[in-house]
């Protein structure tokens, strides 16, 4: 336990040096990012989606969804009763960005409510939409997205009872909007996640590594906290817990669940196992969500049999089928049914349950498949696809081992951009198996 430990300490360390800021350099970070999503990548949304006013209303520790993106770096939740007003001039090409609040919103956002003046926050606000006679009004509602879901019923009430009659008609949901703002990554934003996708892969490769797992005693359960013990040390966090399960020669093939909640604790790690993690981190605002496999090597074993790395390829090739048919405008469902249709033309047994991956773990965009819904997704995936998106290309395919006398599942999960340049992988994907023990670690093109 003292050289595992000792292991941690100079891994995190190397990871800290070459690649984590400090807190103070992450806000920095997060509030310069914030100012050209405002100011560059906000109006742009706005005339996609025919909306000249955005309102959002939240309250404290009750956020909207989509305003908790839009905090400064050093405000971790909204104050009171928090309403940011934007208003886009497309004519004058500008965009006011105003909070109807005590204080300014950050450096962002000024204050456009004096209370001393005004003591009434929804007389104020509606003033400021009397003032700009916006032609639509997009509040947070949506019956698809929950992200895009987030004005509460009481806020909505009692907005509806101050608007004026005239502007009533004007109100409507703001889905595609919320939706475009949490779905689109910036330039910068993706220079940045190819860090977060690069110390993803290396916390996986070495939980998934002779320093960790001694076959015979390390348990998945062991794995699985190691994982988070180490995202800890990082300074980091994972928005859900690490998952470890095995398939061998002498088990069943259950369902998709397997791998998650049905899967037994504590199963001992043995030498033939092949391992798969589902694992993913949140740093600088972002999210990662990656799948990968490893084999634990027999005695005098030096690399994983050919039939288990022949059914890994079979893995790559679905992934390979599914992200050449993404195209700007399909559908979630369109680019599901078409992919599947050509994977089972070439004899693969696929599962496509692809989600959009960014400000949030399953976020907002198409959804491409669910793992218990693979004829579509009624609402999530009839949205479109859009550039300067990104997704957690997650899939499997079944493959038959004769060897093992049954089936085994091949569950894939990377990160993957959606731009001008069509698709690729954010830091790459994994291509060979892992192998415990080995030299080599994250392999991938």
């Amino acid at each position: 336990m003292k050289k595992l430990a000792l292991l941690l300490l100079i891994f995190t360390s190397q990871i800290q040096a070459q690649q984590i800021l400090s807190e103070r350099e992450r806000a920095v970070v997060v509030d310069e990012i914030l100012a050209d999503r405002f100011d560059n990548l906000l109006p742009k949304l706005m005339d996609r989606t025919g909306l000249d006013m955005w309102i959002l209303i939240s309250r404290e520790y009750n956020e909207d969804p989509v305003l908790k993106t839009m905090l400064p770096a050093t405000w971790l939740n909204a104050r009171r009763r928090t309403i940011i007003l934007f208003y886009r001039n497309k004519e004058k090409n500008s965009i006011e960005k105003l909070a109807v609040a005590r204080y300014n919103f950050g450096d962002n956002i000024v204050s456009a409510w004096d209370k001393d003046k005004e003591p009434n926050q929804w007389v104020r606000l509606m003033q400021l939409i009397e003032e700009r006679n916006p032609e639509k009004i997009g509040l947070n509602y949506s019956t698809h997205f929950n992200i895009s879901d987030g004005l509460d019923k009481t806020d909505y009430d009692e907005f509806m009872q101050y608007l004026p009659k005239a502007f009533k008609k004007k109100v409507v949901s703001a889905e595609r909007l919320a939706t475009g703002w949490i779905e689109t990554r910036t330039a910068r934003e993706m220079v940045i996640y190819n860090q977060l996708v690069d110390i993803t892969h290396d916390v996986i490769a070495e939980a998934f590594s002779e320093k960790v797992i001694t076959p015979g005693i390390t348990t998945t359960t062991d794995v699985e906290w190691w994982m988070r013990d180490k995202i800890t040390a990082l300074g980091l966090e994972t928005w859900f817990h690490p998952t470890v399960d095995v398939q061998r020669s002498n088990n069943n093939l259950g369902n998709h669940l397997y791998s998650f909640s049905d899967r037994p604790n504590q199963t001992v790690i043995l030498p033939g196992d092949l391992l798969h993690c589902d694992f993913g981190i949140t740093y600088l605002r972002l999210n990662t969500d990656c799948q990968e496999l490893a084999y634990v090597l027999r005695p005098k074993e030096t690399e994983p049999p050919l039939f288990l790395q022949k059914a890994f390829d079979d893995g790559n090739k679905v992934q390979d089928i599914f992200t050449a048919n993404f195209e700007t405008g399909k559908t979630g469902n369109e680019i599901l049914l078409k992919s599947l249709e050509e994977a089972k033309a070439q004899g693969l047994k696929p599962s496509i349950y692809t989600h959009p991956l960014g400000s949030y773990g399953h976020s907002s965009g198409p959804t491409i498949g669910m793992w218990d819904a693979q004829g579509g997704v009624v609402g999530a995936g009839d949205y479109p696809l859009y550039k300067n998106t990104v997704y957690a290309i997650e899939l499997n395919t079944t493959v038959t081992i004769p060897q093992w006398k049954r089936d085994i599942r091949i569950m894939f999960e990377e990160a993957g951009f959606y731009g001008e340049n069509g698709f690729r992988y954010v830091n790459g994907r994994q291509t060979k198996l892992l192998t415990i023990p080995r030299v080599k670690q994250h392999q991938g093109n």
